[in-house]
């Protein structure tokens, strides 16, 4: 029997913990966005208000496995006061943390310099997904640059940390650029995703205001076949790692194949 693929949070850590509802960086493919738009807890015009989530009824407590800080939203300015509460909480129970954060270089040297005691608990995981900071203004209109993701990247590379990038979503077609600019300062791994269901997230977030023609572009940099041949140029790669939505790629070539 197949195993089923790891979707999503779950093929990071089992589990995530979250302190606000809302992000400032209003990514146009946000998941998240999404979902508290169709259950009407944010509308497209508010989920870049970023309001403090009630914590005290959630445990701090030891878990048995990696947490994931944050998962439905960002570190970010606005919010790293709670988020220096919220981890230094988790981490004082010796909680093992995955940090994931499109990073701000004022959050990222906060984090790194507070917490130099704690650093074998600690693995960032920074979200990267062009090399290219007028691509990634599109796609995530209110988040950091490249070049303050990379800034951010070899902080906490040169302050010992574990180090690790998310290349989900890709957000063009030059992977090889990015990995050549990053994967001197990742200790860890380089994942590589897909953008999921984008054409309906990307409407709902925007009010349908967002250009068709970079949806449909971004969609034909990432068809099979193109994402077979990003697949077979680093295969033998020991830091790439690929997501679910990669994958499923694979796993429908090889039946293809078969049949």
């Amino acid at each position: 029997m197949t195993k089923p693929f790891q979707f999503g949070t779950k093929e990071w850590t089992p589990y995530t913990y979250n302190f606000v509802l809302g992000c400032s960086n209003d990514c146009v493919y946000c998941y998240a966005k999404a979902m508290m738009i169709r259950f009407k807890k944010k509308q497209v015009d508010t989920w870049n208000l970023e309001e403090p989530v009630d914590l005290s009824k959630r445990s701090f407590g030891k878990k048995d496995g990696p947490i994931m800080v944050p998962s439905s939203h960002d570190i970010t300015p606005t919010n790293i006061d709670l988020a220096m509460e919220v981890i230094e909480k988790l981490l004082k129970n010796e909680n093992e943390l995955l940090i994931v954060t499109k990073p701000h270089i004022e959050c990222i040297k906060r984090l790194v310099d507070c917490f130099q005691e704690y650093r074998s608990l600690i693995r960032f995981r920074f979200t990267i997904g062009s090399s290219d900071s007028n691509i990634l203004s599109i796609w995530e209109p209110n988040a950091p640059s490249f070049e303050e993701r990379l800034e951010s990247l070899k902080y906490a590379f040169h302050h010992n940390y574990s180090t690790s990038v998310s290349c989900e979503p890709l957000l063009d077609d030059d992977f090889d650029s990015l990995y050549g600019l990053v994967q001197p300062f990742v200790t860890d791994a380089i994942w590589v995703g897909k953008m999921n269901n984008t054409a309906r997230r990307v409407q709902s977030n925007t009010a349908k205001t967002f250009d068709v023609a970079l949806i449909d572009d971004l969609l034909a940099s990432q068809c099979d076949e193109k994402i077979l041949t990003l697949v077979q140029r680093y295969q033998d790669n020991p830091k790439i790692q690929w997501k679910e939505s990669i994958k499923k790629v694979l796993f429908k070539s090889k039946k293809t194949e078969i049949a």
